[in-house]
């Protein structure tokens, strides 16, 4: 079935994490293009104050308080949104924590906060939201990350529940193909972005964590989202670096095992701040800001992104990936057999 959806201006779109980060900056952009956006997280002080300069600026705008990670809280957001606005066109499961730690330091009480937020809140959200969409027709939205598909140290616990959204929303998504039902389903992967995602996290580390970069704009995902809730689209990497991230781990795993390892131990971590005061992971944190504290240079745009969204490009693009990838395999092949023939000669050869 060919899903068809509403242009924005015409779209009841719940957001679902909205108080900070990409969630409030998806809301604030789903504004100005003229939805009629309900935010949703746990903190209701900053969701009031946040709509009410939504408002003040002329968008229209909604919240409800809700804890992702609990069903019932889940399915009264649909209740509700249905109760106020009609309905909902697009849906958007955003929410997330994380904790930096080893995962042998992690405690089994804050490694399942991450999993019922991260993968629990996407499952309730689908189920739930699906039973208005089913009949309705819209958008279903995920976010996922580059670590949905790459390992990553000190925060692994966060990118095993990527891992585990991934699997779900494409599963899912064959489910409801199946059924040809009128639902869109689109899983978003950001790479590392710009968002006070530092400041809610749980840090077991002896400094500041930081994402590692480079680092992207809150703004450069919500458009990718904005553009799934109008368009059909299956999967959105958001950055080229995330991207070529991906296709390394894919066809050079065992090179990238060695180059991931070093570089998140090194650049997870700012060495030059203490551990921040400000977790968030099992009550609310504060509200209102897109970015967060990251030092150096954010990018603004994505170009591997932005054609991304339109289909002609991105055969290109796949193309001269696959193509650097075998050439890098190549070369790496090339160098490990000329390290293989010039030891081989400098070692005696066994006797029949």
């Amino acid at each position: 079935m060919s899903v068809k959806l509403k242009p924005l201006k015409q779209q009841t779109i719940v957001i679902m994490g909205a108080s900070s980060g990409i969630g409030l900056a998806t809301a604030r952009m789903a504004c100005k293009r003229g939805a009629n956006v309900v935010l949703v997280s746990r903190n209701g002080e900053a969701l009031e104050n946040i709509c009410n300069d939504l408002r003040r600026e002329g968008g229209r705008a909604d919240f409800i308080v809700a804890d992702v990670g609990v069903r019932e809280q889940v399915r009264n957001v649909v209740e509700t949104v249905i109760s106020r606005h009609g309905g909902f066109d697009t849906w958007i499961n955003n929410a997330g924590v994380g904790v930096y730690a080893r995962i042998e330091d992690t405690t089994d009480e804050d490694h399942e906060r991450i999993f019922q937020t991260n993968y629990w809140g996407v499952v309730y959200g689908c189920t739930e939201a699906l039973k208005h969409l089913r009949k309705r027709g819209g958008a279903l939205i995920n976010t996922g990350s580059i670590s949905s598909d790459i390992p990553a140290p000190v925060l692994g616990i966060y990118t095993a529940t990527k891992h585990a959204v991934k699997g779900f929303t494409n599963s899912l998504r064959l489910e409801l193909n199946h059924d040809n039902a009128p639902v869109s389903l689109t899983l978003i992967k950001p790479s590392g972005i710009n968002t006070p995602f530092g400041d809610h996290a749980r840090n077991y580390m002896k400094h500041a964590s930081q994402v590692p970069p480079p680092v992207y704009s809150p703004k450069v995902v919500a458009s990718a989202m904005l553009h799934a809730a109008e368009h059909p689209t299956r999967e959105l990497v958001i950055g080229g670096s995330g991207a070529s991230l991906i296709s390394f781990v894919r066809f050079l795993p065992r090179v990238a095992d060695r180059v991931l390892e070093k570089m998140f131990f090194k650049t997870a971590v700012d060495r030059d701040r203490p551990p921040r005061e400000t977790e968030s992971l099992h009550e609310a944190g504060d509200g209102g800001r897109t970015r967060g504290d990251q030092k150096g240079y954010t990018l603004k745009t994505s170009a591997y992104t932005s054609a991304k969204k339109h289909p002609g490009a991105t055969l290109g693009i796949g193309l001269a990936t696959v193509a650097a990838v075998v050439a890098a395999r190549q070369l790496v092949a090339d160098r490990n057999q000329n390290f293989i023939e010039r030891v081989s000669k400098r070692l005696p050869l066994p006797k029949d």
